[in-house]
């Protein structure tokens, strides 16, 4: 009986751990890590982009993962356009000038 008892415990925070992994894991996009936007931005609060050739330098800077999940981002963010969208032009930058590797 004692055996049973563990195993169902030790099943149920498996399962509870891997509820909190996967829940983390959701509605978080890769325009929102800001070690990854600020190279983008001339300011601290995020509001002002930078000219064509330093938003290509900063975006050829980052890794192929990096450069996909954005333009993915991007991608769900055109799909899904409403007023809560905030990187529209972020995202058209990314299109015109750093789609392309």
């Amino acid at each position: 009986m004692n055996i049973k008892s563990i195993c169902f415990g030790a099943m149920a925070i498996l399962m509870t751990a891997g509820s909190a992994f996967a829940a983390g894991q959701t509605g978080t996009s890769a325009l929102d890590d800001p070690a990854k936007m600020q190279p983008f931005y001339t300011d601290s609060s995020m509001k002002t982009m930078v000219g064509k050739d330093a938003f290509t330098k900063a975006w050829k800077a980052l890794s192929p993962e990096d450069q996909t999940a954005m333009m993915t981002a991007c991608a769900d963010e055109a799909k899904n356009a409403n007023a809560a969208n905030s990187h529209p032009e972020f995202c058209s930058s990314v299109k015109e000038n750093g789609g392309s590797k």
